[in-house]
């Protein structure tokens, strides 16, 4: 029962990112991204902070400053703000596409960063995994898309951060983990309305737009922190993927978008990738 609710709560957290994604992607064009994400992170933060005070949490974690968190804060930044601009400026389907591609770049730099033991089979995958990734940005070629660079961008600086989250003090909670997470979204936002300008007062359907992307995230995030915790991870995890059929779906529906077969057959390496990695990683650990 513990698998069957974790895989659920996963497939619940991967439809509330897919549909946060498509909430910000329709509100970015309306209003700056810069913008877009400072009131989305101060939205999140809000949340976050009101739950931290109704468990008695403190706002300021002593170890808000270590090491740990203050690379956790600069990636967490690269990481959305190179993320949302590729949402907001390039199809729904292949950015999140390419962000499948963080889980390969975790298995990754957990061998340089904590020594993890991977062996050839893994590499192979992860390796493949990145040629999944070149065949939807097709550098060099006429389908190349440049602006899709800011999704690999964005796919870095997740993987970066969820890799200082594991080297994050474990007396921080998840709701100053989130109350952080998104403090430093505002201040990507920040940057990027600094360098844009064009900052404007959201009408109606803007503010029901990113209160609505806010409330997915959030949701998403406690669902994702659930399944984690519930049930195996070599069960739970694989269901991380099932964000990609969201969004192509919602691409399809909402935007209109058409993902060519390249796009769709390096999405499926990717996630055939990503899917060999977690299992061997599991039956390795066995």
């Amino acid at each position: 029962m513990d698998n069957i609710k974790g895989s659920l709560l996963m497939v619940a957290a991967m439809a509330g990112f897919a549909l946060e994604d498509m909430l910000v992607k329709a509100a970015a064009q309306d209003l700056p991204v810069g913008q877009v994400l400072i009131l989305f992170g101060f939205g999140g933060m809000a949340i976050y902070a009101s739950i931290a005070l109704m468990r008695g949490e403190a706002l300021l974690h002593p170890q808000a400053f270590s090491r740990p968190l203050l690379a956790r804060a600069f990636f967490e930044i690269l990481g959305r703000l190179g993320y949302t601009v590729a949402i907001a400026l390039t199809p729904l389907s292949s950015a999140s596409a390419i962000l499948q591609a963080a889980p390969l770049v975790v298995a990754a730099g957990a061998v340089m960063v904590f020594g993890e033991k991977v062996g050839w089979r893994r590499w192979l995958a992860i390796v493949i995994g990145f040629i999944g990734v070149l065949m939807i940005l097709r550098p060099g070629t006429g389908g190349f898309e440049p602006l899709s660079v800011f999704a690999v961008l964005g796919m870095i600086g997740f993987a970066g951060r969820d890799l200082a989250t594991r080297a994050a003090p474990p007396s921080m909670t998840n709701a100053q983990l989130g109350l952080y997470g998104f403090a430093m979204m505002a201040i990507a936002g920040a940057i990027a309305l600094s360098w844009t300008g064009g900052a404007t007062l959201p009408d109606g359907q803007s503010s029901l737009l990113l209160g609505g992307a806010i409330v997915m995230g959030v949701l998403g995030y406690s669902c994702l922190t659930g399944a984690m915790r519930t049930g195996e991870i070599g069960v739970v995890a694989p269901f991380r993927y099932i964000r990609l059929v969201f969004a192509m779906i919602l691409g399809v529906l909402v935007f209109a978008e058409r993902p060519d077969a390249m796009t769709l057959l390096g999405s499926a390496v990717i996630v055939a990738s990503g899917l060999y990695t977690v299992f061997r990683g599991q039956r390795a650990k066995a």
